[in-house]
């Protein structure tokens, strides 16, 4: 049988891991779901009673969206061709793509100013 990949990070990091994997729009809940449901289970519930975007919401799915697009950001800034042999190289390094990761972030982010 197929182990879950809840149970497999429960297992490696411990129990303080909350594991948000949305599941696919043609998701069915477990048959076990009514005596035991598993997080997916919880998870396909909820979808299915207030809809994805607010699931998304009270799950935290979108902060995780956010870190995985910053973190693609930061391999396509610094790139796999970026691997200094001295150590004080790959941290001016690394401090030059921050500051463009965050240049980038900045201009990207709306101001709000009051007009009346």
């Amino acid at each position: 049988m197929e182990r879950q990949p809840e149970i497999l990070l429960a297992t490696r990091f411990g129990e303080i891991v909350e594991v948000i994997i949305p599941p696919p729009k043609t998701a069915v809940a477990s048959p076990q779901s009514v005596l035991v449901p598993s997080v997916r289970d919880r998870h396909i519930a909820e979808i299915q009673t207030k809809g994805r975007m607010a699931w998304q919401k009270s799950a935290g799915y979108n902060k995780r969206s956010r870190a995985e697009t910053q973190m693609g950001r930061w391999k396509a800034v610094i790139g796999p061709n970026s691997r200094p042999d001295i150590f004080d190289n790959q941290k001016t390094e690394a401090k030059i793509g921050v500051r463009v990761l965050n240049r980038m972030t900045e201009l990207g982010r709306p101001k709000f100013e009051r007009v009346a």
